[in-house]
């Protein structure tokens, strides 16, 4: 894969970690709690309504998560526009690794609370994210000025 290639890539990983922001910052607020439970729903497999956001500890800890996200979406996006083109092994290296302590993370407490069927999905965003990353880019341009 090439530098622009990778660059982009960053922006897709970035997108799709920010992509969930808006939907747990939506369940922070009792009126608007739709698309989080049906996501934490399809998470959770099979879709059986399970998913409540009744309790309020519940609306807080997703407000947390969607600002999470939001900014480890940004970090990346930012990494790409700003860092990349200086260091684009270590933003490169930061990313894969930023997105296997995730993985490992969310996967074994998705499976201590009863969700196994998140790991599948986590593998699956796993695998997207990193996607070209996993090998360094074969190209490098010049810097600009």
């Amino acid at each position: 894969m090439s530098h622009k290639f990778h660059k982009f890539w960053l922006k897709v990983v970035a997108v799709i970690v920010a992509s969930f922001a808006p939907i747990f910052f939506l369940g922070a607020i009792e009126a608007t709690t739709g698309p989080a439970r049906i996501t934490m729903d399809l998470l959770g497999w099979p879709l059986d309504g399970s998913a409540t956001f009744t309790a309020p500890d519940t609306r807080f800890l997703s407000a947390l998560t969607g600002g999470f996200l939001l900014g480890w979406g940004v970090m990346i996006w930012n990494l790409s526009e700003r860092v990349y083109d200086f260091a684009p092994e270590a933003v490169r290296k930061s990313v894969i690794y930023g997105l296997l302590a995730w993985f490992v993370l969310d996967s074994a407490g998705s499976a201590a609370s009863g969700n196994a069927s998140n790991v599948v999905f986590n593998a699956i965003i796993l695998l997207i994210g990193v996607g070209p990353l996993w090998r360094p880019a074969q190209d490098r341009p010049a810097l600009a000025g």
